[in-house]
C-alpha cells in the first residue's frame, strides 16, 4: 500500500541521516576527506563493512542491469529504433531477455572505459536524475492538459508539486554537473524530436501520445478565440472542401487542390452513398476513416478527412458543405470535379505514376474505380453546382486533371498560368473587375506564390466585350481602355501578371449575335460560337499549365440543366487542366 511504501521511503531516509550525522560527530574531517573505506578501522568486525559493500554493490549492479535490459527489450519490442534494435528480440529464452542483459553488460563495461568513477558517478546522477525530471514533465503536461483519464493515486499530486519536483531534479542537475546536465537535457529533446520524426513505430504506437493530448488542448483554446464574425477580406485565405469520389482517379487535383490552399483550410469530403442510415449494422465511416488518413500520408497533403453516410451525392454534398469544419474554420470554397465521360485513370498502379503504390491493394482493393453505373446523374451533377452557390460558398470545377503532372510543370515544360477574365456565355466589359475574375485573379496569385510553379508567369488574357465589328475604330478604344483598367487594377491588388489583349475575340463575339449564349442544342449560332471560343482558348495555351476560366452560374430553369452542362463540356473540350471559377464574396484587399 501507499502508507507502507512511504513508511519503507522514510524508514531509510531517518537511517542514512542518522549515520551520516553520527559518522559527523565521530570521525574527523581528515579522515571522511582521504578514506572512503573509513568504517572499516572503527568497526567491532570489520568484515561487516567489506560484506556490506560487496552485497550492496552486487544488488544495485545486478538490479540495475536487470532493469536496464528489461528497458532494452521493450524499446526493441515497441520497434521505436526499428531495424537498430530488432535483433534483440530475438534473443529471449523462457522469457528471460538474454540479448538485451548481454547488451546492457557491454555498454557498462564501455562505461568503465572512462576511467574514473569520480566521472561515472556524476554521468550515472544526472542520468537518473534525468529520468525523474522527464517523469515530472510528463505529469505536469498530461495535468494541464486535463486529460480525463489522468487520475493520480498519490493523494498530494498537483501541477504544482510536478512543478517543483522538475525544478529540484534540474537544479541538482547543474548542482551536480552544469555540463553535463546542458548535455544530457539536450540530448534527450534531440532524441525526442528525432523519434517524433523517424522512429517506425511513431504512427503506429498504441501508447498514447502527450504531445497529441497538448496540442488538443491548445488547438481547441485557440479554435474559440478564433471569430467567425471578425473575419477581414485583407485576411482571407482558401478553405477548400474537395469532394472527392474515388482518390484512384483524381490524386493529381487532390496534389493540385493541396498546392491551391497555401495556408488554408484543406478537407477531402467524400459520400458513401447507400441505404438509410439506420437501416446499417454500424457506420461504414469509422473503418474507412483509417483508409483515407494513410491516403494522405501517402500523397503527403496537408488535409482532414470528412466521409457521411447519405442516400445521395446531393444530400451528402449537404451534409459536407455545412458540417466540414470546425467553428470559424469552414470551408469557403467548394471543389467539384467535372462530369464528363473519359475513362478513369487508377494512378496507383500507372506504370510511371508519380502516385503508384501497393499499399492499398492488399488484402482487397480499396478505393475501387467507378464504372458508368456509378457515374453521377448530369441533372443531379448541375443541382450540385446550384448547391453549393445556395450554400453561399465559392465554386471551382476542375476538368483535364488526369494530364496534370507536378514533375512536369517543375522540369519547365510550361511557362503561364491563364487567366480568362470574360463570363463567355454573356460577356460584358465589367467581366474582369467583378467579383468572380478577382476571385480567379487571387486563385492563380495564390498558386503561383507555391514552390514549384514560381517559375511560371500569371497571364491576363484580355478580351473586350462590348465591342462590335462594325466599329473597329471603337473597339480599339475600348480595349485600350480596359486594358489600363486592368493593369492600374493588379497594381492596386500587387498581383504580378502580364496582361495581353487577345486577337479574333470580336469577330467571335459579333458571330453571337446576342447579349448571352442560347442553350438549345439545336442553335447553330451558339454551338458554332462555343466551337470558336473553345478554339481560340487552345491555340493560346499551348505553354499554359492551368487555365481559369469564368463560370457562368446554373441557370434557373432546371429544363436547361442538361443543355447547361453540355455548353460547359463543349467550351472546354480539349484543353489543358482548367479551372471553371465562380466567387461569390470578394476576396482581394488593397489594404496590405
Amino acid at each position: 500500500t501507499l502508507i507502507s511504501y512511504m513508511t519503507a521511503v522514510l524508514f531509510t531516509l531517518i537511517s542514512y541521516m542518522t549515520v551520516a550525522f553520527l559518522t559527523a560527530a565521530a570521525c574527523s574531517r581528515t579522515l571522511l576527506t582521504n578514506d572512503f573505506m573509513y568504517m572499516m578501522p572503527i568497526n567491532i568486525f570489520p568484515a561487516f563493512i567489506s560484506i556490506g559493500v560487496f552485497t550492496a554493490t552486487f544488488s544495485a549492479s545486478l538490479s540495475n542491469l536487470i532493469g536496464s535490459s528489461r528497458i532494452l527489450e521493450a524499446l526493441a519490442k515497441d520497434n521505436i529504433y526499428g531495424r537498430i534494435l530488432r535483433w534483440i528480440t530475438y534473443g529471449v529464452y523462457n522469457g528471460n531477455p538474454v540479448a538485451a542483459v548481454l547488451t546492457s553488460w557491454c555498454l557498462v563495461q564501455l562505461m568503465l572505459f572512462v576511467d574514473s568513477l569520480n566521472v561515472i558517478a556524476q554521468i550515472n546522477s544526472v542520468l537518473f536524475l534525468l529520468s525523474y525530471f522527464a517523469t515530472n514533465l510528463a505529469c505536469l503536461g498530461l495535468d494541464l492538459t486535463s486529460a480525463p483519464n489522468f487520475r493520480p493515486s498519490f493523494k498530494y499530486f498537483s501541477w504544482s508539486t510536478a512543478l517543483t519536483g522538475l525544478l529540484g531534479t534540474v537544479i541538482m542537475m547543474f548542482v551536480i554537473n552544469p555540463l553535463y546536465a546542458i548535455s544530457s537535457i539536450v540530448l534527450c529533446f534531440l532524441l525526442i524530436v528525432l523519434l517524433h520524426l523517424f522512429s517506425p513505430s511513431a504512427q503506429t504506437a498504441g501508447w498514447g501520445s502527450l504531445t497529441q493530448a497538448l496540442i488538443f488542448h491548445q488547438v481547441r483554446k485557440y479554435l474559440l478565440l478564433l471569430d467567425s464574425r471578425k473575419d477581414h477580406v485583407k485576411f482571407w485565405r482558401p478553405q477548400v472542401l474537395l469532394m472527392v469520389s474515388n482518390p484512384r482517379g483524381c490524386t493529381p487535383l487532390v496534389h493540385f487542390v493541396n498546392d491551391m490552399k497555401k495556408s488554408g483550410l484543406y478537407v477531402l469530403g467524400h459520400v458513401i452513398i447507400g441505404r438509410e442510415f439506420s437501416q446499417l449494422a454500424s457506420d461504414p465511416t469509422v473503418q474507412l476513416n483509417t483508409t483515407w488518413l494513410s491516403l494522405i500520408d501517402h500523397l503527403k497533403v496537408k488535409a482532414f478527412v470528412e466521409l457521411t453516410v447519405a442516400r445521395s451525392l446531393r444530400e451528402g454534398l449537404n451534409h459536407l458543405g455545412h458540417l466540414a469544419g470546425l467553428g470559424a474554420m469552414k470551408p469557403n470554397t467548394i471543389v467539384l470535379g467535372f462530369r464528363d465521360d473519359h475513362e478513369p485513370i487508377d494512378f496507383f498502379q500507372t506504370i510511371g505514376s508519380d502516385y503508384m503504390t501497393d499499399k492499398f491493394e492488399r488484402d482487397c482493393k480499396q478505393f475501387e474505380l467507378r464504372t458508368d453505373e456509378h457515374q453521377v446523374d448530369s441533372h443531379e451533377y448541375v443541382c450540385l453546382m446550384a448547391d453549393v452557390l445556395r450554400m453561399q460558398k465559392n465554386m471551382v470545377i476542375a476538368r483535364h486533371f488526369q494530364h496534370f503532372s507536378k514533375a512536369q510543370i517543375r522540369t519547365g515544360s510550361f511557362l503561364y498560368i491563364d487567366v480568362w477574365p470574360v463570363n463567355f456565355f454573356k460577356p460584358s466589359s465589367n467581366d474582369p473587375f467583378d467579383t468572380t475574375s478577382l476571385f480567379m485573379l487571387q486563385l492563380s496569385c495564390i498558386i503561383n506564390m507555391v514552390s514549384g510553379w514560381k517559375h511560371l508567369r500569371v497571364r491576363v488574357l484580355l478580351c473586350e466585350g462590348q465591342a462590335s465589328m462594325n466599329d473597329i475604330t471603337e473597339f480599339s478604344g475600348s480595349a485600350e481602355r480596359a486594358n489600363f483598367r486592368v493593369r492600374q487594377m493588379l497594381d492596386r491588388l500587387r498581383i504580378k501578371a502580364t496582361v495581353e489583349l487577345v486577337d479574333d475575340w470580336s469577330r467571335i463575339r459579333a458571330a453571337l449575335r446576342s447579349e448571352q449564349i442560347d442553350f438549345d442544342r439545336n442553335s447553330e449560332i451558339s454551338r458554332n460560337y462555343l466551337a470558336n471560343v473553345n478554339k481560340l482558348i487552345v491555340n493560346n495555351s499551348k505553354d499554359t499549365a492551368i487555365t481559369f476560366l469564368y463560370l457562368d452560374p446554373p441557370p434557373e430553369d432546371q429544363e436547361l440543366y442538361l443543355p447547361y452542362l453540355s455548353t460547359l463540356s463543349d467550351l472546354t473540350a480539349n484543353m489543358r487542366p482548367t479551372l471553371l471559377v465562380h466567387g461569390i464574396r470578394a476576396v482581394t484587399s488593397t489594404t496590405l
